[in-house]
């Protein structure tokens, strides 16, 4: 059986703002809820997320610029150390210059016992010479035989003439192998200059090695023009080009940040050797650097995400449980709104019927007098009674009359609302009173009506206007769900509980099991089309439930539904 229900959610008319929140009659739930949760969630996280990615802000800023500090104090060590080892190297040859005669320092033997001494007390050096103002090496210790070589047209040479010592940069010169030379110009007893120059190979790589650089980090010398003078991990060999940044030159460590060709991202630290062409660089990575504080965050981030997901999980079961309660609220409120319209559209019947049967009732009375006179006056006249068709006319009007008159009576009787009280009631006169008014719709859809209702059952307690209402709306909904030449079903039995059973069955379309258990619902409805409150079954389940009775429904698509109703006695009342 069709349920004779209609879901009245369709949206208002208007163009103000307010009428976005209005679903028909009610509010729209699914916008409140949504603006709820979003008003509520966004009061709530949008604070945990400022001071989060506050913290997360501040916290990469404190840690790269200590990361920053931590590569500027190790390179302002190490450029220390490099500066310290150059200083006591040209302090080394100051002290040869000033403890020996030049004819000592210009004897062969003499200079090679002077770069033992060198060797064994300071280490790092190669070989050692003397060069005259011409350029040409007129002494010569060490193991490469360059004496008699000339410099003239080497940079170190013009620099040292110029400013009376000089740390070179790397190069290669006559021996074709990296390294540094440390000169100091001499004058002689004639006024004349020569210059003692000692050579470095492989100190300063092994000082730049010995320096902690973390991860992926890296520390090199370079010049100004930006050639290589130790190997570089990310740069490559002595003496490559580095395509590299480099600062102003200043008394200063520098830091900055700066990225690779294969994008990895770097914390520099660079800082000017004085005195020298070197200038001091040291690399550290700043994924490596920054991954303790990453691997922190990420646990973070992820505590936070856990936090953000229960908090919105409970503002959403919260809202929606304080939503639900004002939808039931407003369903409630227009259910019984709606209740009492229909029990003043009910009472407004009543009146009408009472009138129109007043009204009726009088003609009838005359029609009923004036067909009884004519009846009296056929069996006092003789001619008259010789007219069996005026006798059997009257006789038909006679029933008429009757018949409408019984017509008058149920309708008062069933527009007539004003018993409040529970009172016996005969089941079969009540249903009687109803199907009287839903005759002509059987006869007009072809309906065969069954009843099977005993006059032995005994009498159920009630309010006569309610079972009269449930029972009509059960019927309706029977006859606007079976096609022409449908089969309703009406029986009744005692049960042992004493309650009537009152099964209603009916041979229509039936109700899919996903709609039947919202069969009750108030303003659930599959007929959104069609008209109607959407309150029938839901009033009828509440009328049941006021009388002290109960009802359920049992349904096939295809097949059928019945509408299963249990009434009480006045046994069990009395119970």
């Amino acid at each position: 059986m069709a349920q004779e229900t209609k879901n009245t959610e369709k949206k208002t008319k208007g163009t103000g703002p307010g009428t976005k929140l209005l679903v028909g009659e009610f509010l729209n739930y699914k916008r409140i809820w949504l603006i709820s949760f979003v008003l509520t969630a966004a009061f709530a996280i949008i604070p945990v997320i400022f001071f989060a990615v506050l913290d997360y802000n501040l916290t990469r800023r404190a840690l790269e610029n200590d990361a920053e500090a931590r590569a500027a104090r190790l390179a302002s060590n190490t450029w220390r150390s490099i500066s310290f080892f150059l200083d006591e190297r040209k302090n080394a040859l100051s002290y040869v210059v000033r403890s020996n005669s030049l004819a000592q320092l210009e004897d062969t033997q003499q200079l090679t016992k002077t770069l033992n001494f060198l060797h064994q007390s300071f280490g790092g050096f190669t070989d050692i010479g003397i060069i005259d103002a011409t350029g040409v090496q007129n002494a010569y210790a060490g193991p490469h035989g360059l004496a008699g070589k000339n410099y003239k047209d080497q940079q170190w040479f013009k620099d040292t003439m110029d400013h009376g010592i000089s740390v070179s940069d790397v190069f290669l010169g006559f021996r074709n192998v990296p390294h540094i030379s440390i000169a100091l110009r001499h004058t002689t007893p004639d006024n004349s200059y020569v210059i003692i120059r000692a050579t470095i190979e492989h100190q300063l790589p092994k000082i730049i090695s010995e320096v902690k650089t973390s991860g992926n980090g890296d520390a090199f010398l370079i010049n100004a023009q930006g050639v290589l003078q130790t190997p570089s991990h990310h740069f490559g060999a002595v003496l490559e080009k580095a395509n590299i940044a480099l600062p102003l030159a200043t008394d200063q460590t520098r830091t900055m940040p700066i990225t690779l060709e294969d994008g990895q991202n770097l914390i520099s630290a660079f800082r000017h050797i004085p005195n020298t062409p070197f200038i001091l660089v040291v690399l550290k990575s700043k994924q490596v650097i920054m991954s303790p504080w990453q691997d922190s965050q990420a646990t973070v981030i992820k505590y936070l995400g856990i936090s953000i997901s229960v908090v919105l999980l409970w503002i959403g079961a919260v809202t929606a449980y304080f939503v639900r309660r004002l939808k039931y609220l407003d369903i409630k409120r227009s259910k019984y709104f709606h209740m009492a319209e229909y029990e003043n559209k009910m009472a407004s019947i009543g009146r009408l019927a009472a009138g129109v049967a007043h009204e009726i009732n009088n003609p009838l009375a005359i029609i009923n007098e004036k067909a009884g006179l004519i009846k009296d006056l056929a069996h006092f006249k003789q001619e008259l009674k010789n007219e069996p068709r005026l006798l059997e006319t009257v006789d038909i009007i006679l029933a008429s009359v009757k018949r409408c008159s019984r017509i008058t009576r149920q309708l008062l009787s069933f527009g007539r609302q004003t018993q409040t009280t529970a009172v016996p009631l005969t089941l079969k006169s009540v249903l009687d009173e109803v199907l009287v008014f839903l005759v002509k719709e059987a006869q007009l859809k072809n309906i065969f009506i069954e009843i099977d209702v005993p006059d032995t059952l005994p009498q159920v307690v009630g309010n006569r206007g309610k079972l009269q209402q449930v029972l009509l709306n059960i019927v309706n909904n029977a006859f606007a769900a079976m096609p022409r030449d449908g089969r309703l079903s009406i029986k009744a039995e005692e049960t042992d509980d004493a309650f009537v059973r009152l099964d209603i069955s009916d041979s229509g379309c039936g109700i899919s099991p996903e709609n039947l258990k919202h069969i009750f619902e108030p303003f659930f409805s599959t007929k959104t089309n069609q008209g109607g409150t959407g309150l029938g079954l839901s009033i009828t389940y509440g009328l049941v439930q006021e009388i002290g009775g109960r009802i359920k429904v049992e349904s096939k698509v295809n097949e059928g539904t019945t509408f299963i109703v249990s009434l009480p006695t006045t046994t069990q009342k009395e119970e």
